[in-house]
């Protein structure tokens, strides 16, 4: 008799998305909110300050917040020799100004200090892992922050793995339940291609805010419902037979939407 082969997979593990897979929802997700434009928008150093300013408000607030700082201080050279209560007054309507004021000027004056001027272009040449390690370096920047840096503004497939991405990539099996945000930014870096990566966190970003939602998420309607291992825990089972059952359906979730981590007009109200 022939004997299996011994795996290294654990007993229990639970088993995740092959590249295969991953790759499959990224082309079907861009298909229905794409196509994406990978334009670098925000140099190195402002995105890095942008990113700041996003944290914990809408897109509008620190679209306002950032447009405001550059107003005042014209350059990140000035605003790194500013005052913390001049640059909390500019910061204002972005929210937390008190927390990102010192930050920001702290971490300016860190890349001038490692760096000598605020020009961080030459990470572009730099192997990827040395290039997220540099940026970690500096204070208050972790794996998300270097890897909107890196990835929007340099055009290197780093990972940003914010909330609505981590939620869509644990809900549909990408990475395993109890894998941390933080760690999965070095997993999905292994398991989508380099060339996928910018086009993996828009539409996983898109499908988290328009569809694959923290609370009450739109499985009947999802694009990619047919491989998600999770849709049973939001539906009943009558609802899922119904659906199996149908032959076409429109899919939830609309292309053309805006992009994240870049300054918007003043009429964009969504949540980053």
């Amino acid at each position: 008799m022939e004997t299996m082969p011994k795996t290294n997979v654990k007993k229990g593990a639970p088993r995740t998305k092959s590249k295969a897979d991953i790759a499959r929802t990224i082309r079907i997700m861009t298909e229905q909110y794409g196509p994406f434009s990978q334009e670098p928008r925000l140099p190195p150093t402002d995105e890095m300050v942008f990113t700041i300013l996003s944290q914990h408000t809408s897109d509008i607030n620190s679209s306002r917040a950032y447009r405001r700082l550059m107003d005042r201080f014209v350059t990140l050279e000035e605003v790194a020799a500013a005052e913390i209560p001049e640059i909390e007054m500019a910061i204002a309507p972005g929210g937390l100004a008190k927390i990102k004021a010192p930050r920001i000027k702290e971490v300016l004056n860190k890349v001038l200090e490692l760096n000598g001027s605020l020009d961080l272009s030459f990470l572009r040449e730099m192997p990827l892992g040395e290039a997220k390690a540099w940026l970690r370096r500096l204070p208050g920047i972790g794996p998300k922050s270097a890897g909107i840096v890196l990835s929007f503004s340099l055009g290197m497939p780093a990972m940003a793995i914010d909330t609505h991405i981590y939620r869509v990539c644990q809900r549909l099996g990408v990475i395993g339940p109890k894998v941390s945000a933080d760690k999965a930014h070095d997993i999905l870096e292994e398991k989508v291609e380099p060339e996928e990566v910018f086009n993996f966190h828009i539409s996983y970003i898109n499908h988290g805010r328009q569809v694959c939602r923290a609370q009450r998420p739109l499985c009947p309607e999802c694009v990619v419902g047919g491989l998600c291992p999770s849709r049973k825990k939001f539906m009943t089972k009558a609802d899922l037979a119904k659906l199996a059952a149908e032959e076409a359906r429109t899919p939830a979730g609309s292309g053309g939407a805006p992009m994240p981590h870049v300054p918007q007009p003043e009429t964009q109200t969504n949540k980053r």
